[in-house]
C-alpha cells in the first residue's frame, strides 16, 4: 500500500461523497425534544462544515477543505456514537457504538 502525504482535489471529492452518503444513510434516533435539538445543532455544524469545505476547495485551499469535510463527518460520526443518529450497523461509515 503506498501512502500519500498530498492533498489532491481527488482526495477532497472522495471524502465529500463518503461524507455525503453518511449524511444521507443515518437517520434521527431521538427520544426526545432535549436530543431533537441537540441532533438538530450537531447536523447544522456537519451542514456547515460541508458548504466550508466546498468553499474552501473552490478558493484552491485543499488543506483547509480536507479539514472542513473531516470535521463535517466527525460530526455524524458523533451523533451516531453517542445514539442521536442510527448509522444502520455500517462500521464502514461510522465508528459504530
Amino acid at each position: 500500500m503506498i501512502l500519500s502525504d498530498t492533498i489532491s482535489m481527488e482526495k477532497i471529492e472522495k471524502y465529500m461523497s463518503i461524507t455525503q452518503e453518511a449524511r444521507s444513510k443515518a437517520t434521527p434516533s431521538t427520544a426526545n425534544s432535549e436530543d431533537e435539538n441537540r441532533l438538530r445543532s450537531m447536523l447544522r455544524m456537519c451542514d456547515d462544515y460541508i458548504a466550508d469545505a466546498k468553499h474552501f476547495a473552490k478558493q484552491g485551499d485543499l488543506v483547509s477543505s480536507f479539514g472542513a469535510i473531516n470535521y463535517a463527518h466527525a460530526w455524524l460520526d458523533a451523533a451516531v456514537k453517542i445514539g442521536l443518529m442510527d448509522g444502520h450497523g455500517d462500521d464502514r461509515l461510522f465508528t459504530l457504538p
